[in-house]
């Protein structure tokens, strides 16, 4: 039997910026953290630099460290698997369903436990 986010990545994402096959789209490396990879649904390039979508896969054990974007807004949908979030300070525990935002300027991180963690993330205005 297949996993939520096996199910889901064989999804499709539909807007009038057109349509993408989740199956079709390369993990990228995240260019600061091992362990961190990531699909782009939408970029800037597709958005006029509006806005961007991703899908963010984190492997057992691995981190997205603190970091800030200066100037981008954040959400998080977690997908599958579980961790958990510092945001401002606060730790909130990321379970299938979880969703947060994450203001500009404000550091976070993002820790996934054995089983690993699944997100969609947004960025507004478009971080690439």
């Amino acid at each position: 039997m297949k996993t939520l986010f096996e199910k889901f990545n064989e999804g499709t994402f539909t807007s009038p910026y057109g349509k993408k096959s989740f199956a079709e789209l390369d993990w990228n490396p995240h260019p600061a953290f091992e362990g961190v990879e990531l699909k782009h649904l939408l970029t800037a390039a597709d958005t006029g630099g509006g806005f961007s979508f991703h899908l963010v896969r984190i492997a057992p054990g691995k981190c997205i460290g603190e970091h800030i974007h200066a100037s981008q807004l954040e959400t998080h949908e977690v997908i599958a698997g579980s961790g958990y979030c510092i945001n401002e300070g606060v730790r909130i525990p990321y379970e299938s369903g979880a969703v947060t935002i994450l203001r500009k300027g404000t550091p976070h991180s993002v820790y996934a436990a054995d089983d690993g963690l699944y997100l969609f993330a947004k960025f507004i205005p478009a971080l690439c």
